[in-house]
């Protein structure tokens, strides 16, 4: 769902790389950081409402007055990074500038290793055709493995996820999941021996997590909470981190149970955080939204969760233009499916996509402050 939308912000990066010349160099860590107070941090996707540099450098600019932070959420350059994690890479150098402008932006970055299809978390995303699609795999583990510790090496991530949204491929999955959770210890073991203050963790889709979604193949009882997708990472996950879309599982915001978050307060005593997730403002396909409904899930994870958050992400600050993103998206290969799956989240952002506010907007800004 979201990965896609940051590789039109990718290649715009990309193409500023390659108008400046030369090899990117990492902006240092700030002397103070974000991430050194103990109250909650707020970021984004890097995710512009269109796809053209202008639109990417706006965004950033618009994030420095509603956020703290932006997520990166990247694919494994398979191939690249098979035999070693010393490799010249692209992919690396894109990262670069993200930093750069983020940095030039006051902004901090948090990575997440994405090795699934961001529109369909059922899949591998890349994956050389002539490679088994499982983690089994022994060049898959490999390229995971370097590519990982290369990011490591080269950005010294405070936070550093290795999935987004694992449950549901475990979910689809079980007989290759075991295997997931062998190499996800392993590497954890890798970048502990070599950073040991890198917090990481993998994410969790809440919904799914819960059996909210219709036709889930687990086939489970709604609000039974599968706690042992996530207990199976222990001890090795320094803090809980989901996603949520409730508006896939809920009419409307006020229907988000009180106690729709809460459960994780109790199941574990470690740090929690949201890694991404939104709701959408107007009805898309069969999900229903309304402005209010973003201020009601807003409000739904600040009183239930707000005390315990390390970090909050929203996805997108802005709506996005789906004819913009269709277009470039169709030039890459994209199929229709992904391109109609995106256009569900075209209405999630907390502003139009003219810039305006929705209301949801002072409310994001009112926690922040």
């Amino acid at each position: 769902m979201r990965k896609t939308i940051i590789f039109i912000c990718i290649i715009a990066i990309t193409t500023i790389a390659c108008g400046a010349g030369g090899t990117p160099t990492v902006p240092s860590t700030p002397q103070i950081s974000v991430f050194d107070s103990t109250d909650t941090v707020y970021g984004f996707f890097p995710s512009p409402p269109e796809a053209t540099i202008e639109s990417v450098f706006q965004m950033y600019k618009d994030f420095s007055r509603h956020a703290d932070i932006v997520l990166l959420q990247k694919g494994i350059p398979w191939e690249e990074f098979l035999r070693s994690s010393d490799v010249e890479s692209e992919q690396v150098t894109d990262i670069k500038n993200q930093y750069i402008l983020a940095g030039q932006n006051n902004l901090e970055i948090i990575q997440v290793v994405d090795p699934l299809n961001g529109l369909n978390r059922r899949e591998f995303a890349g994956l050389p055709e002539n490679w088994d699609a499982n983690f089994a795999n022994p060049d898959v583990r490999a390229s995971f493995t370097n590519y990982t510790l290369r990011i490591v090496r080269e950005f010294h991530p405070r936070y550093l996820g290795l999935a987004s949204e694992i449950n549901t491929y475990m979910d689809t999955y079980p007989r290759d999941a075991q295997n997931f959770v062998s190499l996800y210890h392993e590497v954890y073991a890798k970048i502990k021996a070599e950073a040991p203050d890198t917090q990481v963790f993998v994410t969790f889709q809440w919904e799914d997590l819960n059996n909210l979604f219709i036709g889930d193949p687990s086939g489970g009882t709604p609000y039974q909470t599968k706690w042992n997708l996530i207990e199976v990472f222990e001890p090795n996950l320094d803090l809980w981190v989901i996603s949520s879309y409730p508006f896939t599982a809920f009419d409307s915001g006020s229907e988000i149970p009180a106690d729709y978050y809460t459960p994780l307060l109790s199941r574990t005593d470690k740090r929690l955080a949201v890694a991404e997730g939104g709701f959408t403002s107007l009805e898309v396909g069969p999900f229903h939204g309304k402005e209010q409904d973003q201020v009601d899930y807003l409000n739904a994870i600040h009183s239930q969760l707000g005390g315990r958050l390390t970090f909050w992400i929203y996805l997108i600050l802005n709506d996005f233009n789906l004819d913009s993103y269709a277009k470039m998206m169709k030039q890459q290969g994209v199929g229709d499916d992904d391109v109609n799956t995106l256009g569900m989240f075209a209405s999630v952002g907390l502003r139009k996509f003219d810039g305006s506010p929705k209301p949801a907007l002072e409310v994001w800004d009112s926690f922040r402050k």
